[in-house]
């Protein structure tokens, strides 16, 4: 039996494999053919954060794969009153079929996982996003931007970031991050990449200045400067961030025709002009859309590997 915590956990031919069956599960989506993979499977979710597209994703997904979804907040659950992790761990592991967490701690997620006999999702938490970047590559993919591919992500050193180097370190594709200085993704997970970029081949740098990070990628990503539980943070996020917003003249530096891509909510006039964002809206929405297709590849996947 698998997890789905963190790309560190996945080889490339296990991440193309997933990458292929949701490209397969969406066409068939496309086609209105919604086999039931996962008929009759119950999916509990677990929201200790909230979100727009995770839920949305999750919940229609198990729904077309012919499941049922559970929506559980913690001010639902035992879980919000005190309960350890580990006891709703075993309990749920015993009425339903897989569970999908959205969390604070990437600890949480682990603990979880040790003591559940049924695969775990990460749906976030603040180390890692694995699931927005099977979404992000499935989309470079299908744009056909996956030859000579060079990331550009501008912004700060969080989850995003943190997975923006998993992905790139074990499929073998250059990545250079540009973020303020000390807003560096976190040394445990650069020295986890930079071990795996040694099979793999990935060439992975670390910037001070973005317009370096940009030039000649052929697609530049970003994310909120202001994360969810930040909000304290944010008047001196904003000011340390000045001169990483990904405006038109930013992007100019790009390879002709780069892609730009947001794991969204995006904030106008912060991380990304609204020029920017409105010029690769189609990009951007078609991202957010493969979440529901890649989600559902990973339930199927997983489910296939009990």
């Amino acid at each position: 039996m698998r997890h789905f915590l963190t790309l560190k956990d996945f080889s490339k031919e296990e991440i193309l494999e997933i990458i292929s069956l949701a490209q397969k599960i969406k066409q068939e989506a496309k086609a209105k053919e919604f086999k039931p993979y996962l008929n009759g499977k119950v999916l509990g979710m677990i929201f200790e954060k909230s979100s727009t597209r995770t839920r949305v994703s999750f919940e229609v997904g198990i729904h077309q794969l012919g499941g049922t979804g559970l929506f559980l907040s913690t001010d639902d659950i035992q879980l919000g009153r005190g309960e350890p992790l580990k006891d709703t761990a075993r309990v749920l592991s015993r009425m339903v079929d897989l569970v999908m967490i959205r969390t604070f701690g990437q600890e949480r997620l682990e603990e979880f996982a040790r003591y559940s006999t049924i695969p775990i999702i990460s749906g976030l938490s603040d180390r890692y996003h694995p699931m927005q970047l099977l979404a992000d590559y499935m989309t470079i993919y299908e744009r056909g931007y996956d030859k000579n591919l060079v990331v550009a992500y501008v912004g700060d050193g969080n989850n995003i970031s943190h997975s923006w180097l998993m992905l790139a370190s074990k499929l073998g594709f250059e990545l250079r991050i540009s973020t303020p200085k000390g807003y560096e993704p976190d040394s445990e997970v650069l020295n986890d990449a930079f071990e795996f970029a040694k099979i793999s081949g990935a060439k992975i740098s670390i910037l001070d200045n973005p317009k370096d990070a940009i030039k000649g990628a052929t697609v530049v990503t970003t994310d909120t400067w202001v994360s969810m539980g930040q909000e304290s943070e944010k008047a001196k996020r904003l000011e340390e961030f000045k001169g990483f917003e990904v405006d038109k003249e930013m992007m100019s530096y790009a390879q002709k025709g780069a892609m730009f891509l947001h794991c969204l909510p995006a904030y106008r006039g912060f991380e990304v002009s609204d020029e920017v964002f409105e010029e690769h809206s189609e990009e951007i929405f078609d991202e957010a859309e493969n979440r529901l297709h890649a989600q559902k590849a990973v339930m199927v996947w997983l489910d296939r590997q009990r």
